[in-house]
């Protein structure tokens, strides 16, 4: 009985250690998260991930023309009477960062990780708006775009 004991604790410990082995292979198979770009409005917010780069390279204009295009981003309601208040991770932060409207940018550089704009001013055809909707976007990075973090403003009225 102690040989078949011993055989059925060598079973078990062979076990666990497979399955250690095969948990710290699968962490290992996962990306870290990109730093994350929020957007508050009255107590509304969405954040988000890159949605493109964001890993601290240099992206490629071609990518950056794709990604702009892209329809799976998160969305904002924003009463135009209200404020539009931008926070990003202090490693979008260090970078330098700008806020773009549909693709052009609308303020300069920052290395402060948090900026507000009046919410009719992503309404406002002054400022290159048309509709009810606009795409903004959080271009990383003064001068090589290292990540896109984008989301798109509605107009609640």
């Amino acid at each position: 009985m102690t040989t078949l004991q011993s055989v059925v604790r060598r079973r078990r410990a062979l076990a666990a250690a497979g399955a250690v082995s095969a948990g710290l292979l699968a962490l290992s198979a996962c990306d870290k998260p990109t730093p994350m770009a929020t957007i508050t409005v009255g107590t509304s917010s969405v954040n988000a991930e890159a949605t493109c780069g964001g890993e601290g390279e240099a992206l490629k204009t071609a990518d950056l023309s794709e990604c702009l295009k892209r329809k799976d981003i998160e969305s904002i309601k924003v009463d135009p009477d209200a404020t539009v208040r931008f926070g990003v991770d202090p490693e979008i932060a260090d970078e330098g960062w700008t806020i773009l409207m549909n693709g052009q940018p609308l303020t300069d550089a920052s290395k402060k990780t948090y900026r507000t704009i009046p919410g009719s001013v992503f309404f406002n055809a002054q400022y290159g708006a048309s509709g009810d909707s606009t795409l903004v976007s959080i271009k990383g990075g003064e001068k090589d775009v290292t990540g896109l973090w984008s989301f798109k403003l509605e107009k609640d009225s």
